[in-house]
């Protein structure tokens, strides 16, 4: 489990998530149920790019 460290980065992976980027934004996947969750304009911590 990841764990945020208050210094901007978090210690570990965030498992059962990755994320996409589509037209300059980063949206986060729930790998087990593959919703979409969020998208941001900056890439999520500790989260698998996919490919």
């Amino acid at each position: 489990m990841a764990k945020n460290t208050g210094n901007g980065y978090r210690k570990g992976a965030v498992r059962s998530r990755t994320e996409f980027k589509h037209n300059d934004m980063w949206f986060k996947r729930d790998t087990t149920t593959g919703r979409i969750m969020n998208g941001s304009p900056k890439e999520h911590k500790g989260v698998r790019n996919e490919r």
